[in-house]
């Protein structure tokens, strides 16, 4: 298989560097540290997937979302969050995200989750 292009938009470095632990292998990872880096990426590049954290420096992982569907992306999206909000994890489901899954993660929700965006 390919090796998938990935933007990861984290303002936390532990996270990242989990993140390239766990995906850098099998796929190319961007990584990203704001809102509006993450939101100027998306509109101008090309990714199999982008993981967007819902607490980021600039603009929110939800703002990046409302600010998507003004110009919309074929970017799948997954939000990942600290916060366990079932209304900001519905918030960003109505927003366009594909799924939605609160941090700390395990190794395997975040390769099944990738794996089953990726898959579709």
């Amino acid at each position: 298989m390919a090796r998938r292009r990935i933007l990861v938009a984290d303002d936390e470095e532990g996270i990242r560097e989990s993140l390239n632990l766990i995906l850098g292998e099998e796929h190319e990872l961007i990584f990203t540290r704001d809102g509006e880096e993450t939101l100027n990426r998306l509109r101008g590049e090309t990714f199999d997937l982008a993981l967007l954290d819902i607490k980021m420096p600039k603009l929110d992982g939800l703002e990046v979302l409302r600010r998507l569907q003004q110009t919309p992306t074929t970017t799948p999206i997954l939000m990942l969050t600290a916060y366990q909000s079932v209304e900001l994890a519905k918030e960003a489901l109505k927003l366009g995200a594909v799924n939605y899954l609160p941090k700390p993660f395990e190794r395997e929700q975040i390769l099944s989750a990738v794996n089953e965006i990726l898959e579709q």
